[in-house]
């Protein structure tokens, strides 16, 4: 049974810390292979299951640590149905994988939640396309169809809620918070932008989460930025008015350079932790809603321990 699901801690303020770039810290620090970027591939195997247990840890700890909340990304960015193909998964295969990713979100809760660190579980949904690159783009109605098998399973686990990452065009996003709203499913929303603050499909982050509140009725709980540096979006944040207040989540890049950058890149550039930090405490400052902190590819916990460091002294 889902814990949290009613009532998310999280909404009520406080500092709550999530994790890093899983998938880059799987490849680079743990040596091992994502087909297709796909975390939850590893799940499959004893050893795969042991790296994802202690990559998680690590946040655990620095949750407690730092007295904050947690909350648990399921690995499952790349587990529905285009990506779960190329993988060789059926159906039934998918969506068990999905619920095996979330069981062991659970046993970790149940490791390190305390009175003071609320431990909320998320389930993770992906693009159906490149992260980056907007590609075929899909109908309202047609994203809502595509997502709504995962998010479905999600809602027949103990999930919290589930958060979209890395969302570049705005049919996308308001498909899955409609699904979302159909199966009863809290959801957050995660935008990607270029180095131009705008998303990949062109459109401004402002106008982007005004369209998907116009059209949902307000139903995401609320909004992210992942996969980007602090500044490439920080010009964006510049424009005044309620719909900064939407913003509660932040996964950053580690590094400046742009996703076609990135994508070429042979070695990982893991930025300045601590410069990374103090960005971050910068934007709590302008982002008066920002409480959901944690780190996007070559981020891992070195970073999220500096963002913490530096945001927790301005929760009081």
């Amino acid at each position: 049974m889902a814990k949290y699901r009613t009532s998310l801690p999280q909404l009520q303020g406080g500092l709550f810390l999530t994790d890093g770039g899983v998938e880059t810290t799987l490849i680079f620090h743990e040596n091992l292979d994502l087909p297709h970027f796909a975390a939850f591939h590893i799940l499959k195997t004893a050893e795969g299951e042991a790296a994802l247990r202690r990559y998680f840890r690590r946040f655990a700890e620095l949750s407690g640590r730092f007295d904050a909340g947690l909350i648990l990304e399921s690995p499952t960015w790349r587990a529905n149905a285009d990506w779960g193909a190329k993988l060789g998964y059926t159906r039934e295969a998918l969506a068990e994988a999905n619920r095996q990713a979330i069981r062991l979100l659970e046993e970790l809760r149940r490791e390190h939640e305390t009175e003071q660190t609320a431990v909320v579980v998320s389930g993770c949904l992906g693009p159906r396309g490149d992260g980056y690159i907007p590609g075929r783009t899909m109908s309202v109605e047609a994203a809502a169809d595509y997502h709504r098998a995962q998010i479905e399973t999600f809602a027949d686990t103990s999930a919290d809620m589930v958060s979209a990452m890395t969302l570049n065009y705005v049919e996308e996003a308001v498909g899955i918070a409609l699904a979302a709203r159909q199966a009863g499913m809290p959801v957050a929303l995660s935008f990607t932008v270029e180095t131009d603050g705008k998303l990949p499909a062109g459109q401004p982050l402002k106008s982007a989460i005004e369209q998907v509140d116009e059209a949902t009725s307000g139903y995401p709980c609320y909004y992210m930025i992942n996969c980007a540096h602090p500044t490439h979006f920080g010009s964006a944040l510049d424009e005044d008015g309620p719909w900064l207040n939407r913003i509660r989540g932040l996964k950053a890049n580690a590094s400046c350079k742009s996703h076609a950058e990135l994508d070429e890149a042979a070695e990982l550039d893991i930025g300045d932790p601590a410069e990374l930090g103090a960005q971050y405490a910068a934007l709590k400052r302008q982002l008066h809603a920002l409480n959901v902190m944690g780190g996007c590819c070559g981020t891992d916990h070195r970073h999220v321990d500096r963002i913490a460091a530096a945001c927790s002294p301005l929760f009081g």
